[in-house]
């Protein structure tokens, strides 16, 4: 079960990034963004960790997802904001990929540190992820306040980096799911959230359109990346309710039609005015 689990469930989110890459390439930043946000490799990820290790490790794992996808918008800001910094630099896309995975580290081991600490003085798992929500929303909307240009992409990305950017976000999820069955939620709960779509989106776009496609789409995504972690709040109870199968669905449809597409309209009112 747990081999078939790992597997079944990195299959589907190797699957699952490559499409989001060619959602932003042919859709632009501003829909492809928001498509490639809502819930994804947290499908195939969730439903793993509850059939290997149950409800309670489900709930310790989903906890720290919000505050992961805060994280993932963090790593994302530094798309936006850094490389107008660079234009005169050599390599900057290298420089702005390893600035970028440096603050994920950086605030992914402190954010581990918080919650084993927030765990100990007696918070829920619920509590830390409204407060991960609330932080996350925050943020996006910060990263959205400016209109940035969305432009499409002009070049196809290469299957190459297709290929690359699938096996690494199959790499996280199916580790995320392992180890959750190692009894260690709170690193896979991080490990599910590694953003391994965002990364290798961020650098096929470059590689392909230059900076302004990444850019462009880098404040959609943030604010898209909140449905996931509505659909890590909602699936804390359905997949033990319903079963993995229909607890997913049901979280999400909510997650989804409750806040992808509600997003979806408001930032492109914002960016596309009548």
């Amino acid at each position: 079960m747990l081999v078939t689990s790992v597997l079944i469930s990195a299959l589907l989110a190797g699957l699952i990034a490559i499409l989001v890459t060619l959602a932003i390439e042919r859709w632009g930043g501003l829909t492809g963004g928001l498509l490639g946000t809502m819930p994804s490799t947290i499908v195939p990820a969730a439903a793993g960790i509850y059939l290997a290790g149950g409800q309670a490790l489900l709930n310790q794992s989903l906890a720290i997802v919000p505050l992961g996808m805060l994280i993932n918008g963090l790593f994302l800001a530094v798309w936006v904001y850094l490389p107008p910094k660079l234009e005169d630099k050599n390599s900057p896309l290298l420089l702005t990929t390893v600035g970028a995975l440096s603050v994920w580290f950086l605030f992914g081991m402190s954010m581990l540190i918080g919650v084993e600490f927030a765990i100990q003085k007696g918070m829920s798992a619920w509590q830390i992820g409204i407060l991960g929500f609330t932080l996350l929303v925050g943020l996006a909307v910060v990263m959205n306040w400016k209109v940035q240009p969305t432009p499409k992409g002009k070049q196809p990305v290469a299957r190459s980096v297709l290929f690359l950017r699938g096996s690494a976000a199959a790499c996280a999820i199916g580790a995320a799911v392992w180890l959750s069955s190692q009894g260690q939620p709170l690193i896979a709960g991080l490990a599910a959230v590694f953003p391994a779509i965002f990364l290798t989106s961020m650098v096929a776009l470059w590689l392909a359109q230059g900076p302004t496609v990444p850019r462009g789409a880098a404040g959609p995504m943030t604010m898209g990346g909140a449905s996931v972690a509505i659909y890590a709040l909602v699936a804390m109870y359905s997949l033990p309710a319903w079963g993995a199968v229909v607890g997913s669905i049901a979280a999400w449809c909510i997650a989804v039609f409750g806040w992808s597409l509600p997003t979806f309209l408001l930032l492109r009112r914002r960016i596309m005015p009548d």
